[in-house]
């Protein structure tokens, strides 16, 4: 990629490198997760999944993404 339109962000503690003005519906796309089965916090916050499509991603920002495991 080149690194104008690269942001370096935090991805569960590991750097990971995202198109500048990617949203949340875009990661987890190029990462082929689908969005009900996850939960996502980027910086601390909870985000709700309804402003997946709205929240662009910035340099630095820190994004965890638990995935949802069904047992008994």
């Amino acid at each position: 990629m080149n690194n104008l339109n690269v942001a370096k962000i935090q991805l569960n503690g590991a750097p990971y490198e995202i198109n500048n003005g990617s949203n949340l519906n875009e990661l987890l796309n190029k990462l082929k997760i689908e969005k009900n089965k996850v939960a996502i916090e980027v910086n601390g916050e909870i985000i709700e999944k309804k402003k997946y499509i709205n929240l662009v991603l910035k340099k630095d920002d820190k994004v965890e993404i638990v995935h949802f495991i069904g047992g008994g």
